[in-house]
């Protein structure tokens, strides 16, 4: 009996652990979130693209799916919601699916748990600029932020696209890597893919190598240019830009340029960019330079935005504004890049490049706003003033730019002082690039690019950044440029009066387009849009409308004007215009400290 009892016993004990080794029922399997995006346009020459979404495995019952308002590297809230129509939502087998759109860019679909779904929508798109989209009968541009909406919360998810280019086009150039399937391609996140625009029709693409990378060309449109030098110069100036930092991110790239009747500007990406240039200009010295100065401070983005970049700046959140100090560091800088890059492949002479600098410092210095808004105010309100310009923005704004370009050659020049030339800036950005893009993976705070530029020079530069950079104070372009034995100096741009306005002839009328700030005009109470009807008593012409601001300092000058209908009397006089012209040239007897700078500095460029 007892023998019987140890048996059951440990049988008993035997099934119990087997019992807690395996579940009493099976739990269902998680299925793993799955995205394809097919990308179609029947219709050209109406202007949409066709977008559908097939989307399966998300767990809840109902997704959000969300389409972005803004896109990287344009800082404005662009609302491109605004060109959806069409929205529907079906199951897999064509079933209509709920949905409602809870706010301006989102729309819920409500649909089984784990099941397989289809999102289809229209997009308008006929805005051919590098923020934009565009589709006619002859070719289309999409930028995937203004295309392509996502599933809300899962911006990590990998996707594919499959392209379907509109009849009689043969052509997509992308920098989303290949998948099985003709025009199909995928995308590691939703950040890459709309980083990734794309150029459908049948445009020429033409190719370089630089740094042993592929470089793709896709030409759109007609030009003057020369193909075989355009292709050589191009090379030339991605691989002095990678010297800059001296590591190469890339094993593709694409350069996607529209060639247009006027054009000018472009907007950069992950592997890519694209460009706008005036099909003409290659055809003339200065629209070349100004090409290859574009191709250099797009392609340096490959670094300083889109790998160093200020922590705010990714991951992104595509609903609202992104807000950052430092833009006068990502676009700023890079513009000083984009010069010094050209400078050191030899395309720009020494002798240019400081008459350059000369006149970048007259426009800061010239504008009112330099002294009201500062660098990092100017980067922080980006989204609701640099793209939103009005006749008041000249007195009460910088550009992040220009002011950015001219603290980055301060930086250099301070670095090169005080590391007796053997640290510049690109030095900063080799410590950026390895400390957060490669080792940290995130972006850098304010005061972790100052660190940085602290330990390159070692010294601080914390009144410098205080002053110059997040207040108003000048730029002491004077003891930074005597570093390398040069001088600057200023002189009135003219020695006549002003009253310091701006106007405009339009439809035959004299308006005021704008009032500078402190000068005659300001404050004797012109406004803009004000219409001027008499001069001392004498109907505007020409000749008199230029008196206005040509007049020998203390003329008094009678003015009538209509303003909202009435008519008023105001009596002015000119007063001494304020601007000066800057000038940059090498001191007599430079010391050997100071040659040293100058050669660190600006390289062997003559």
């Amino acid at each position: 009996m007892f023998q019987n009892t140890k048996q059951l016993l440990c049988q008993a004990v035997l099934a119990g652990l087997l019992a807690l080794s395996l579940p009493a029922t099976a739990a269902p399997v998680a299925a793993v979130p799955t995205l394809k995006y097919t990308l179609a346009m029947p219709a050209p020459q109406t202007h949409y693209f066709e977008v559908k979404m097939e989307l399966g495995g998300f767990p809840a019952d109902y997704t959000d799916i969300k389409m972005p308002v803004w896109t990287p590297g344009s800082y404005l809230v662009r609302e491109y919601a605004k060109n959806v129509e069409g929205f529907e939502a079906r199951t897999a087998s064509g079933q209509a699916l709920g949905f409602e759109k809870i706010n301006k860019n989102t729309w819920r679909v409500r649909h089984p748990k784990q099941g397989a779904f289809q999102v289809s929508y229209r997009v308008y798109a006929f805005d051919l600029t590098v923020r934009t989209s565009f589709i006619d009968g002859e070719h289309g541009y999409l930028n995937g932020a203004s295309v392509f909406m996502y599933p809300a919360d899962n911006k990590a998810l990998a996707s594919t696209v499959q392209v379907q280019p509109a009849a009689g086009w043969a052509q997509v150039s992308t920098s989303l890597r290949p998948a099985p399937g003709k025009f199909t391609y995928k995308s590691s996140s939703y950040d890459e893919l709309v980083d990734s625009p794309m150029e459908i029709g049948n445009h020429k693409v033409l190719e370089f190598s630089a740094n042993g990378t592929p470089h793709l060309v896709a030409m759109f449109g007609s030009s003057n240019a020369d193909e075989t030098k355009l292709l050589a110069d191009m090379k030339k100036v991605c691989e002095e830009a990678h010297r800059v930092v001296g590591q190469n991110p890339l094993d593709r790239y694409l350069f996607i340029v529209h060639n247009l009747e006027r054009g000018g500007g472009g907007l950069e990406h992950l592997f890519s960019t694209t460009l706008e240039v005036a099909r003409n200009s290659y055809g003339t010295e200065a629209g070349y330079k100004s090409f290859l100065g574009l191709v250099a401070h797009e392609y340096f983005h490959l670094w300083n935005v889109k790998r160093i970049r200020p922590v705010a700046l990714g991951p992104f959140n595509y609903d609202q504004e992104n807000y950052t100090n430092m833009l006068w560091v990502s676009e700023g800088i890079t513009t000083y890049y984009s010069k010094m890059i050209t400078l050191r492949a030899g395309y720009t002479t020494r002798e240019d490049f400081l008459n350059g600098l000369a006149n970048d410092i007259s426009s800061v210095e010239n504008t009112p706003g330099n002294r009201v808004q500062s660098a990092a105010e100017s980067s922080f309100d980006a989204w609701i003033k640099s793209y939103r310009q009005n006749e008041n923005s000249r007195n009460s704004e910088i550009n992040y730019y220009a002011k950015g370009d001219l603290i980055g050659t301060l930086l250099d020049l301070n670095i090169v002082e005080a590391t007796k030339g053997e640290k510049h800036l690109d030095d900063v950005f080799r410590l950026l690039y390895d400390t957060y893009y490669k080792k940290a993976n995130r972006g850098f705070t304010d005061k972790e690019f100052q660190d940085a530029v602290a330990q390159v020079a070692g010294r601080r530069y914390d009144e410098f950044f205080s002053n110059s950079v997040y207040g108003t104070k000048t730029l002491d372009y004077a003891t930074a440029l005597g570093y390398a034995g040069l001088a600057i100096t200023s002189a009135p741009v003219a020695s006549t009066g002003t009253l310091g306005a701006n106007f405009s002839n339009r439809t035959g009328k004299l308006l005021v387009a704008s009032v500078i700030r402190g000068g005659s005009a300001w404050n004797g109470g012109l406004s803009p849009n004000d219409e001027v009807l008499l001069i001392n008593g004498v109907a505007p012409t020409n000749e008199s409308a230029q008196t206005l601001i040509t007049s020998p300092v203390g003329t008094e000058m009678k003015l009538q004007i209509r303003r909202d209908g009435l008519t008023r009397d105001l009596t002015l006089k000119t007063l001494a215009n304020p601007d000066r012209k800057y000038q940059i040239q090498p001191v007599a007897a430079p010391t050997a400290a100071q040659q040293r700078v100058l050669a660190r500095w600006l390289g062997s460029a003559k």
